[in-house]
């Protein structure tokens, strides 16, 4: 499968047109942002370590009855998928406070929270991703129905649950986790993007170390060191 023109170019992919219609080839870049696109850098290799991590991570969860959009790896940087109308809501699951939940909340930084949490941010640069209840994503028709928002936060627990015992098993603490879902050309809603180093917070069981973005938001450094750690407990190495 070739890559035709340019479809669009976020932060972290640049998404392009195939010969088939209902498929697109993603290109992970090695580009970095944090902040909003505020702070910027740019390290070889993490773009296709996030791949690398992805395709794995899709692969558990469509074997565990998630429906994604991955359909296969083409090489390093490169995966092929199903084309979709992404839905613009950021689903947010969290198990540990940590960042703008601690920061926003005076929540202790590092509690395990009681339940698992899941929020809704509106996928939206322009003003900064703010926080939505269900109304709001209604009002602003980023749904259909209540029926659909209801199913983002059940799906979002169910990747949760296959995902947390799974790193826990590889001895990474997963704290959270950024979900993206879309529609498919049957109108189903599937799990779309990635789930990488880049949109989950991975520490370490035994040291607490940071094994996930917050090494380039923190300054922290080594942060592709951190990201070929993840894939290798992941592959078993």
């Amino acid at each position: 499968m070739q890559k035709k023109e340019l479809l669009y170019e976020g932060k972290a992919k640049k998404l392009f047109l195939t010969d088939d219609d209902n498929l697109i080839i993603s290109e992970f870049k090695d580009d970095l942002t944090a902040f909003n696109g505020e702070k910027k850098s740019s390290e070889s290799g993490k773009g296709a370590l996030n791949n690398k991590i992805s395709t794995e991570l899709f692969k558990l969860l469509e074997a565990n009855g998630i429906p994604t959009h991955f359909v296969e790896m083409l090489d390093d940087n490169h995966m092929l998928h199903k084309k979709v109308d992404v839905i613009l809501i950021e689903v947010i699951v969290r198990n540990i406070a940590t960042g703008s939940l601690s920061r926003n909340l005076g929540i202790e930084d590092g509690r395990v929270l009681p339940f698992t949490l899941v929020e809704f941010d509106y996928k939206n640069d322009e003003l900064g991703d703010p926080k939505l209840n269900d109304q709001h994503a209604l009002i602003l028709e980023l749904v259909e129905h209540q029926d659909e928002l209801d199913k983002l936060r059940r799906m979002a627990r169910q990747v949760n649950d296959i995902l947390k015992p799974y790193f826990a098993q590889k001895g990474l603490n997963l704290v959270d986790f950024k979900l993206e879902f879309g529609k498919d050309s049957t109108g189903n809603i599937i799990l779309v993007d990635e789930i990488s180093p880049d949109n989950c917070r991975f520490w370490d069981i035994e040291s607490g170390e940071k094994m996930d973005k917050d090494r380039f938001r923190q300054g922290l450094g080594g942060l592709t060191v951190a990201y070929k750690e993840v894939l290798n407990r992941i592959l078993g190495k």
